[in-house]
């Protein structure tokens, strides 16, 4: 019991830190640096750091691109969770970790349309003419929590150690990459970018810790 509770730790903690770090984003430092006057949160770094990077279309449509990559991931595992449901009769019988999966998907579905109606911030640059939400940055949680679960998932069905390490590399790889490049390419501020990785660090953690409650 002792050590359930404390495996469900560090994700509350995490959790905990992004709900700060929001609360935060919402009235430390509010400036009116974005396109059209659009206020946003810790204006002195979000300003400094957008000038510092400058813009860059080529890497955002890059990184857009490259986002359909954790997308076929999930795929491949609903599609998994489905042919063991088919060959196994019920559902109860499907691989708990991959139906713990379908929840957390879902859940990283709720966390994203929550934050496209709760608006926190607005990108810093014109989309298409359109000032779209851009916090907490959406394709850095979908890398994030749809690709570090997939590592969880790699690690327990692969056999071979060395096609263990090499899957996790690769994709430790891909998930760092491709946050450094939505950071650079302009499109989000510093503060929507880490807003991104503590929730998805929070929930991926989570994630972990129910897993090894359903084993």
């Amino acid at each position: 019991m002792m050590k359930q509770k404390r495996s469900f730790r560090l994700p509350l903690l995490l959790l905990a830190a992004f709900a700060l770090w929001t609360a935060a984003v919402t009235c430390v430092d509010v400036q009116p640096i974005g396109p059209e006057g659009s206020r946003v949160g810790f204006g002195t770094i979000n300003g400094l750091f957008h000038q510092w990077t400058g813009v860059h279309l080529l890497l955002y449509a890059l990184t857009d691109w490259l986002s359909l990559v954790p997308v076929a991931f999930g795929l491949g595992f609903a599609c998994l969770g489905l042919a063991q449901w088919i060959k196994r009769g019920r559902l109860s019988r499907v691989d708990s970790s991959l139906l713990v999966l379908g929840g957390f998907y879902l859940l990283v579905l709720a966390v994203y349309l929550f934050f496209e109606m709760v608006v926190i911030n607005r990108r810093p640059v014109l989309l298409e003419g359109m000032l779209e939400a851009s916090y907490p940055s959406s394709t850095t949680v979908l890398v994030l929590c749809v690709m570090l679960t997939a590592a969880m998932q790699v690690k327990q069905r692969l056999r071979s150690v060395f096609r263990q390490r090499l899957a996790l590399v690769v994709i430790w790889a891909y998930a760092v990459l491709m946050v450094l490049g939505r950071l650079v390419s302009g499109v989000h501020w510093l503060s929507d970018i880490i807003g991104g990785v503590l929730v998805s660090a929070g929930l991926v953690t989570a994630y972990g810790a129910v897993c090894e409650k359903v084993k």
